[in-house]
Order: structure tokens, then sequence, then C-alpha cells
């Protein structure tokens, strides 16, 4: 029976460091390629992107170009319009002509050079012959063309001169590295990868779960335990533990999930906008924090890494340790790690913060969110709250319960031999 025990125990243990392995190496894949899917769906290449403001313009102003015609129109109310516009002008023409030359002699003899050939009344006699000319210049194809052109031209020069430039090194990278002409087809081949990842990663996950329940419920059941069961118990913990804290255990992910307008009479989307994203394990929240210049945000970085690393890790060692030496068993630190942190370990605690800090999180996007929504006027957006808790998350809690049951079974066994 002991020896099947132990079989088991070892069992589990390959079993788990396989799984973890397999997790570990599709995680990385999943991450590089959220990273690229992200990057693609910032608001810096979409909303905000006058590249594509231009581009959105530009086709329907081209649209409208392309459909205008005259038949659609009142062709008499246009020319009656025309005319008026032309009478209008030349009657202004005509009074400024005069008033610049009335105050010298040249002027004179300009104006009564004007006023004997009636130049001004021939531009009115000629304005029925003017009005016809515009018609068919806004009719001609060519000059549709020349209109458009002219649009292009004119917006590339004041979006130039107004907004700073993209960096589309990033962009251009991801596009190519998937050989994508656009950033939709790009996005469409991401998601898919990501995708097949994930179901080659459901069975690891399945079995990684089911193994860790397993080793919890045979260890709430196991009485008198052996010191090689223990130490195999204790290696299942080490796994699981660095595992835990070497995948992400919070994606914070605000976007706009739908964004819709009218302009110029065209509807105008924009979909998936990420406005802000982070995922980061335990190991990486450290080393940002470390590597800041504030004290207080150092020291918090420290105090994480002791509590949700190296106290876990020591506590392990602490117990191996006691299980296999008789000398460095009686050591005061030794029996604190084993015996009197038990019922204090930072571990679970660990994991309840996270989880606090997740929701903490969540509930300040979802209320920013929706105070977007609020001050948007005439303009429908659909925002989103995508953050979640990833697998880090739930086999640190399996660390932390695991290594639980075993601090007090190990307690409970030492106490028994003690006493008989």
């Amino acid at each position: 029976m002991r020896i099947l025990k132990s079989a088991i125990l070892f069992i589990s243990l390959l079993t788990l460091f396989f799984t973890s392995v397999s997790i570990f190496q599709i995680e990385s894949k999943k991450r590089v390629l959220n990273r690229e899917l992200i990057e693609l769906s910032l608001v810096k290449y979409g909303i905000f992107s006058v590249d594509e403001w231009k581009n959105t313009l530009s086709e329907i102003v081209i649209k409208r170009i392309n459909e205008f015609s005259l038949e659609d129109t009142n062709e008499d109310e246009l020319r009656r319009h025309i005319s008026e516009f032309l009478v209008v002008a030349v009657d202004k023409l005509e009074k400024s002509f005069f008033e610049q030359n009335s105050s010298s002699l040249g002027g004179f003899l300009k104006g009564g050079v004007a006023t004997i050939t009636n130049v001004f009344g021939v531009m009115k006699k000629d304005i029925p012959l003017l009005t016809d000319s515009i018609v068919n210049f806004l009719n001609d194809p060519k000059n549709k063309v020349l209109a458009k052109d002219f649009f292009i031209k004119r917006l590339n020069e004041y979006s130039d001169d107004t907004f700073s430039e993209i960096d589309y090194t990033t962009y251009d990278l991801i596009l190519a590295n998937h050989q994508q002409p656009t950033k939709k087809a790009a996005i469409d081949v991401i998601m898919a990868k990501i995708e097949v990842l994930d179901q080659q990663q459901k069975p690891y996950s399945f079995l990684i779960f089911f193994v860790a329940i397993f080793l919890m419920i045979g260890t709430i059941l196991s009485k008198n335990l052996e010191s090689k069961e223990f130490l195999l118990l204790t290696l299942n913990c080490s796994v699981l533990l660095i595992i835990g804290i070497l995948l992400p255990m919070i994606n914070i992910d605000a976007r706009i999930s739908e964004m819709d307008f009218q302009l110029m009479g065209e509807s105008i989307t924009f979909t998936d906008q990420v406005l802000y994203f982070k995922s980061k394990s335990i190991l990486e929240v450290v080393q940002l924090m470390l590597l800041n210049n504030k004290p207080d945000v150092i020291a918090v970085g420290i105090l994480v890494l002791v509590f949700s690393v190296i106290f876990p890790l020591s506590k392990l060692t602490a117990s191996v340790i006691h299980l296999y030496s008789k000398k460095l068993r009686q050591s005061r630190i030794v029996k604190f790690m084993v015996f009197k942190t038990a019922k204090w370990s930072m571990a679970d605690v660990m994991v309840v913060a996270i989880f606090m800090a997740f929701i903490g999180f969540s509930g300040i996007i979802s209320e920013q969110l929706k105070d977007l929504e609020n001050i948007a006027i005439h303009v429908d957006i659909m925002t989103t709250n995508e953050s979640s808790l990833q697998i880090g998350f739930f086999l640190f809690t399996a660390f932390a319960v695991l290594s639980l049951l075993v601090s007090h079974k190990l307690q409970f066994n030492f106490k028994g031999k003690k006493q008989g």
C-alpha cells in the first residue's frame, strides 16, 4: 500500500511537471500573439489615427462626388441660384472697382473707360452663358476627377500640418510577420492562431487541475504519511508554485467594443478599440516595481517578492529539511517555518489580495467606461471591460491550498509521533 501511494504521488509529480511545461510553452506563444493583437487594436491606429480619418473622409467625399448628378436635382432651381450668385458677385465687383479708382486721375480715366464700354453691363448680360458653363462644368466627369484629387491633396496637407505622425514600425512588422496586407486580415489570422492554441491548452489545463484537486483530497484523507510521501507532496507543491508565479495572473483590458456615428450621411463605425491593456505574472509585477525609481514602489515590490515567492519556497525547503535532517530539525528557524507559519501563511493571503485588486480594477474601469458612454452626444458607444483572471491565478491558488494542507498534515504527524 505504501509503495502504491508513493507511486501515485510520483506519477502525479511527473504529470504536473509535464503539463506545466506544456502550458508554459503554449501560454508563451499566446502572449506573443495577444501582444500583437492588442497592438493592432490600440486606439492610436483607429479612433485616434489621422490616417484612418483621412481614408474615411476621402472615401465619403469621393463617394459623394461620384454620386453627384444634376439629374437628381432641380436644374431650374440650381440655375436660378447660380445666376443670383453671379449677379451679386458682379455688383460687388463693380462697386469695388469704382471705389478704388475714384481718388486719382488714372483711376478716373479707368472708370471712364469702364463706363463708356459698359464692361459690367456686358458681364451681367452674359450671366446666362456663364451659368450654362458652370452647369456643364459640374456635369463633366473629368472635373469630378479633378475635384477628388484636389480634395485629397488638401486633406493630406492639412493633416500633415496639424497632426504628428504615428510610428508604424511595430504595426508594419506585425503585418509582415503574418503576411497580411491589412490590419483586419492580420487580426483575423492572429485570432485564429490563438483559438488553435486555446484548444491545445484545454486538455493540459484540465489535467493539471484534476491532479491538484486529487492531491488535496488525498492529503486530507491520508493518515500517517511517511517522509518520502511528504517529500513527493512538497515537490508537487513546488511545481504548482513555480508555474503559478511564472504565468499571467490578471489581464486588465478596457476597450470600446463599438463606436458608431453619422458623418455626411454616412455611418462610421470603429470596433474593438483598446484603451488600456496589461497582462502580468507575479514575477513581472515584482520586476517592474523593483526597477521603479520611487522608494515606496520598490518597498511594495520587495514585500510582494518576499511573501509570494521567497516565503513559500523557504517554507517548502524547511519542510524537506525537517523530514530528512535530524540535526537541523531542532533549529528554531526550521521549526518556525514548518509549524508556526501554517496558520498565517501569506500564500493564501496573497491570492486574496490579488483577487481583491482585480475586483477593484474591474470596478474602476467599468465606472470610467460608463462615464465615457454618458458624455458622448450623437454618438453610439458600447464600452466593455474585458479584464479577467488568468490561469496563473488559479494555479497559485491550488498551490496555496495544497501547501496549507501538507503543512497541517506534517504538523499533525509530528505531534502524533512525539506523543507516541
